[in-house]
């Protein structure tokens, strides 16, 4: 997607604040040093800053300036603070608190996904199961098969807390997703554990749907602990993710 101008300086501005090229209780620097810096006007410069206090990554206040504020005040359900982290370079922190998320969500939306999917819900996660398995067969974008997927399971729970959340989650699953792929194994060993909860869904089985999902979840973290242990360090997602490569 092609950001306009506010979105493209929200994203500069964020991104430096997250790598630390302003530091967590420094201040800003003033408007017209941001504009000569940035190449943009004072309001835009001020509709990005007002983006980034709604994101909990500054504050504003009289004789104080606008400060950046300390990483436990960032909005961590914001996909735009999740992709900056992400491209910044992941931490083991940050990761651990990915993978606690989706086996606190997760399982429960899909028991609930299990009780109340119409067949749209389902034909829209079948639709990414296709997605996801034709990557495999002929090569592709597997990750936003698989995100699709996961997304289409949060919202066949038909709770508008959960359906909300699920917005606020894809940049964090797409995170895991990502990390999952650069196994060459990884995405054709789990499409079956994607059709076991797919399969429960359809069967109305609450907790066979919820198993078949933590053996899912299960599996993406012993994914990333792998990656993490092979490579010596921790990704830095700065790139489009991988498609998938037909076999030979």
């Amino acid at each position: 997607m092609i950001k306009n101008v506010h979105g493209n300086t929200v994203d500069l501005l964020g991104e430096a604040i997250v790598t630390g090229h302003y530091p967590v209780g420094s201040s800003l620097p003033p408007e017209p040093m941001l504009c000569e810096e940035l190449g943009v006007s004072r309001t835009v410069v001020r509709e990005a800053v007002k983006s980034l206090i709604a994101k909990g990554l500054l504050v504003t206040g009289p004789k104080v300036g606008t400060r950046v504020l300390a990483e436990d005040q960032w909005n961590w359900f914001d996909p735009d603070v999740v992709a900056w982290q992400s491209r910044a370079g992941l931490s083991r922190e940050f990761l651990r608190d990915l993978q606690e998320l989706r086996r606190l969500v997760e399982p429960a939306a899909v028991r609930l996904a299990a009780e109340r999917a119409t067949a749209e819900d389902i034909a829209e996660i079948e639709t990414a199961y296709a997605g996801m398995k034709r990557s495999i067969d002929v090569g592709g974008d597997y990750v936003s098969s698989d995100l699709r997927f996961h997304q289409g399971l949060l919202r066949a729970c038909h709770n508008r807390m959960v359906a909300h959340m699920g917005k606020a989650l894809g940049a964090l699953l797409r995170t895991s997703f990502e990390i999952s792929t650069t196994r060459p194994d990884g995405p054709a060993s789990s499409l079956h554990l994607h059709r076991a909860v797919l399969d429960a869904v359809i069967e109305r089985a609450p907790q066979k749907a919820e198993r078949a999902i933590l053996v899912l979840i299960a599996g993406a973290n012993s994914d990333i602990e792998d990656v993490l242990a092979t490579r010596g360090g921790l990704p830095a997602l700065s790139r489009p993710a991988p498609r998938l490569k037909a076999p030979i």
